[in-house]
């Protein structure tokens, strides 16, 4: 997983509160068998407005989303995270998420920074008197600055710990490998009739191309396909 310290990129303003997974990645979605490709199906429903804010020029490349209470809620669907980074969005400011949201982004490299309210509306306000305007984040001092403000922001020790190191539960888990490989050495020594661990299976990587970057632009997607939208 890339390490996350310090971010400079363009921020969104989502007035929204209460974005539940379905939102952020309806379900149909669901059924692909890789965790990449997925920033065509972000915020699907509501990017058939035109008036959407990702749908205007100035905000098409954010990499730091600024959103309402509540972000994250209903399912606890991994995708919805990986929508989220697909697209480039590696922050997201909210002054409160789904627990299990929460959790998911530290897993996946994506901050949910906790800030007040009246924070969150602060920088709504600025990024919408200047559409593209740059915000930068650093995990090391818990801030974000966007033009002359500098605001605090809560993440916890532990979350902060993995995203500057870039750690996902895999990571994790190889940082005791001589102790499992020793383990499972013993194993095979003191109960040989017991079945054995077997390596594993690399499969090759296949590039993933979404409808965001892919040959079919004008491409609509699974749910107008079946007359949903």
């Amino acid at each position: 997983m890339e390490k996350l310290t310090t971010l400079t990129g363009v921020g969104v303003p989502l007035r929204r509160s209460n974005v539940d997974t379905d939102q952020i990645i309806p379900a149909v979605f669901l059924k692909r068998v890789t965790k990449t490709g997925f920033d065509d199906a972000l915020f699907y429903a509501w990017r058939r407005d035109p008036e959407f804010v990702l749908n205007k020029p100035e905000y098409a490349k954010g990499q730091i989303l600024v959103a309402g209470p509540e972000f994250g809620i209903g399912s606890s669907r991994e995708h919805a995270v990986w929508a989220l980074h697909d697209y480039g969005f590696r922050v997201v400011i909210a002054p409160s998420f789904a627990d299990i949201f929460y959790g998911n982004t530290a897993k996946n490299g994506v901050l949910a920074a906790i800030m007040p309210q009246e924070s969150v509306e602060l920088l709504w306000k600025l990024l919408e008197e200047e559409p593209g305007t740059e915000m930068t984040m650093s995990l090391e001092d818990r801030t974000v600055t966007c033009g002359d403000v500098t605001l605090p922001f809560e993440v916890g020790d532990y979350v902060r710990w993995r995203l500057m190191n870039g750690y996902d539960d895999i990571d994790l888990t190889l940082q005791h490998e001589d102790d499992i490989a020793a383990y499972e050495k013993m194993r095979a020594e003191k109960f040989p009739f017991k079945p054995k661990t077997l390596p594993v299976k690399q499969e090759p990587e296949q590039a993933i191309e979404s409808a965001r970057e892919g040959e079919y632009p004008n491409w609509q997607g699974p749910l107008a396909d079946r007359g949903i939208i």
